[in-house]
């Protein structure tokens, strides 16, 4: 279970007590407040405040004091405008912070987005829980002999059993020496210093499970989803991004329309990538060796632009 019956409990007596406010309130976000959402094995999402949603963007726009008579239309045509022509200021006007369990090597991962304020669980100060991140069979990939970065074909029967059986039985056996390390008391009851919880934490091994609050305005939280919820991401992180685009899609619907359109969906040129649309519109055939293009670059052209 991601959550203690306790946390759970406190969650719900913080759902079950409103309060009255002046300030903007988005309907969506407010139904998941607080809610942990499971991701992973052991791991979870949720939101612990925000502030703003898709009106406090239109008002940074326009420095204005309230809806007056526009229409959502207009807000919505706006907020795309803003979004096509990269205008980042407005979005930095909503902010999130959101609660996340998850291991540690992807909190490693996830931590070179440096535009977000974060407080993580230390294992200075506290044991950490024996959690583990042990993948899915169907999650278990060899390298890829194409891409340094990706995974390649999914690990099958025997082999399979074999590194689930190295992962599951390695954590097992770091978490029994931290314990070790850690223990005022030897296995026969004689008393012992034990070592410091700063020192013992070394040999943890990079699934163990942190937990962090992550707060990040939305021009910065599009940029980590539109990197992190991408296909081609790491699928234990971009699991994460995944739920925090289900609920960022409620907490903004026009502004996450917009993301979704215009970032997730679409594709940037460059001149020479225009430049070769242009000629072909034309008529004229254009190789990778006629466009001035890399091989790289030219590869990914014809994924997308390909005849």
């Amino acid at each position: 279970m991601p959550l203690s019956p306790e946390q759970l409990a406190e969650i719900e007596a913080a759902r079950a007590t409103p309060h009255l406010t002046l300030r903007a309130v988005s309907e969506g976000m407010e139904a998941h407040l607080y809610k942990a959402n499971p991701v992973l094995d052991h791991g979870l999402v949720r939101v612990i405040d925000y502030m703003g949603d898709d009106g406090a963007i239109v008002q940074a726009a326009r420095v204005s004091y309230g809806a007056g008579t526009r229409h959502v239309s207009n807000d919505e045509g706006l907020i795309r405008y803003l979004m096509r022509h990269w205008h980042s200021t407005p979005f930095e006007m909503c902010e999130i912070k959101l609660h996340v369990k998850l291991p540690v090597f992807v909190a490693r991962q996830w931590i070179r987005h440096r535009t977000a304020n974060v407080n993580e669980y230390s294992a200075r100060y506290s044991i950490l829980d024996r959690e583990f991140y042990i993948p899915e069979p169907a999650h278990l990939a060899a390298q890829s002999t194409v891409n340094n970065q990706g995974r390649g074909a999914v690990l099958e029967g025997a082999e399979a059993a074999r590194v689930l059986d190295l992962l599951k039985r390695d954590a097992a056996t770091a978490y029994d020496h931290y314990e070790a390390m850690l223990s005022e008391t030897q296995p026969d009851g004689t008393p012992q210093q034990g070592l410091a919880r700063e020192l013992a934490r070394m040999n943890l091994p990079m699934n163990i499970y942190t937990q962090w609050y992550w707060k990040v305005d939305l021009h910065n939280l599009f940029h980590f989803l539109r990197l992190r919820a991408d296909a081609h991401a790491q699928y234990e992180i971009r699991v994460y991004a995944e739920e925090i685009c289900r609920l960022v899609k409620d907490w903004v619907p026009l502004a996450y329309a917009a993301f979704e359109d215009y970032r997730m969906g679409g594709v940037t040129l460059s001149g020479k990538a225009v430049a070769v649309l242009k000629r072909r519109l034309k008529g004229e055939a254009v190789s990778q060796e006629t466009s001035g293009m890399s091989k790289g670059e030219w590869r990914e052209f014809e994924a997308v632009w390909g005849q």
